[in-house]
């Protein structure tokens, strides 16, 4: 059994985001972090590694520089890592991505008790699309906004988080499960692991390593395959001190009445 495990590299939102001039990210100025979602989702692949003895693979897509992040993954005990990479793959939405990190993991090969799992959404996108994508693509079953994770044998026993409550669901491996917050606590990188990151190699997919595979294809990879664009990216306007009444008499509540009576909210 192996755990394949999807990550992503994004811009370090708290600050202050950049934007280029034709309205994408400005990444290179921003600093990045590991994406918060993914990070739990490589905890319970780690959780599962220490209760199985499994392996521990995780794979992600982008530029050179995140080779850094993988090493920190490692470091939190991943076995291995796999950076996806090329110019090929620039400008990728998610139905782009989604085809070109199931390339990868077909490469990686999945076998009858594997399972691939990823955070529930990236902070820059914020779409959830990806994960799910990429479980059509591979032509697995898939759960997302699992919350609980319990394993037998082939079969998956995983909590559900839903907008009201929460659904149990059993399927069986291969699968992709994303993750959420709620889920675990992210362990900290050991001085054992990060010792051990920077001695290991790197495993670089290039175009010309996956363009073989069918999914991989001029049309459904990069820019030019990307049914969707985004057409400006920006930094919300900062809200304004709220106002503040003070007391708790008659003539206080009357004049909160009046505000929110001229604000049409009563």
């Amino acid at each position: 059994m192996k755990i394949i495990v999807c990550v992503k590299q994004v811009p370090d939102t708290s600050g202050k985001v950049a934007v280029n001039p034709d309205g994408t990210l400005d990444r290179a100025s921003m600093q990045t972090i590991i994406n918060p979602d993914d990070k739990n989702a490589v905890e319970a692949a780690l959780q599962l590694k220490d209760e199985t003895g499994c392996r521990v693979t995780a794979v992600t897509m982008g530029p050179p520089p995140a080779e850094g992040m993988l090493r920190e993954l490692i470091a939190m005990g991943c076995d291995d890592a796999v950076l996806i990479s090329g110019r090929e793959f620039g400008g990728s939405d998610t139905f782009a991505t989604s085809q070109i990190i199931a390339a990868g993991i077909n490469a990686i090969g999945l076998e009858k008790d594997d399972i691939v799992f990823c955070g529930r959404q990236a902070i820059d996108g914020d779409t959830a699309q990806v994960g799910p994508q990429i479980a059509e693509k591979l032509q697995i079953p898939q759960v997302s906004y699992v919350a609980d994770i319990k394993k037998e044998g082939n079969d998956i026993t995983v909590k559900r988080m839903l907008e009201d409550g929460y659904m149990t669901v059993k399927v069986q491996t291969p699968c992709l499960l994303t993750c959420i917050k709620e889920l675990n606590e992210p362990r900290y990188m050991s001085v054992a692991g990060i010792v051990d990151a920077y001695s290991k190699p790197m495993d670089v997919m290039d175009y010309p390593r996956l363009k073989d595979d069918p999914l991989i294809e001029a049309d459904t990879i990069g820019l030019a395959g990307s049914p969707t664009n985004i057409l400006t990216s920006f930094t919300p306007p900062q809200k304004g001190a709220g106002m503040m009444l003070e007391g708790a008499d008659k003539a206080t509540c009357e004049k909160l009445a009046g505000i929110l009576a001229a604000k049409h909210i009563i």
